[in-house]
């Protein structure tokens, strides 16, 4: 399992679907940015969600907000974009969301943060960077952190 934590914004709404034996599958797009001199760089995040444990935060979740995504990282794909320069994409299978601090929950593209009376948004209670601990949701058969076995160190 690779583990990776990501911050960016959203690409598109959710997309919710279901497989043909009803499990719920719902699927955000997330750019990240980075920079490297003068030349920013955006990489494509598909997240996928199994299940309904984050569905009181979807409604929140729109085009340009921005997110906290941590989960298992998947082999890349690369494609072509619409003025033909290669682009990475990359899938993540979600185990943690979190609203960023960075940007207003609502889908703030600017995704700047003032710092002042910025709060996440909270329901019966529940504030939305739940789970606390992401590796509670990982599946079974899976090495706890930071745990290692001798077949798997390539030296």
């Amino acid at each position: 399992m690779n583990f990776i934590n990501i911050a960016g914004h959203l690409g598109a709404d959710p997309e919710v679907r279901f497989t043909s034996s009803g499990k719920k599958v719902t699927t955000l797009r997330v750019a990240t940015r980075t920079r490297k001199g003068q030349t920013d760089d955006t990489i494509w995040w598909r997240v996928t969600i199994w299940g309904e444990q984050y569905d009181k935060m979807m409604p929140h979740l729109k085009k340009g907000g921005a997110i906290i995504v941590a989960g298992d990282v998947h082999k890349p794909e690369i494609f072509t974009d619409k003025e033909g320069k290669p682009q990475i994409s990359l899938e993540i299978t979600a185990y943690y969301l979190q609203f960023s601090p960075f940007g207003k929950p609502g889908g703030n593209p600017s995704g700047q943060h003032s710092g002042e009376g910025h709060t996440q948004p909270q329901f019966g209670g529940q504030n939305f960077a739940a789970p606390l601990n992401p590796y509670a949701q990982m599946p079974s058969g899976t090495p706890a952190k930071g745990e290692t076995f001798d077949d798997e160190v390539p030296f």
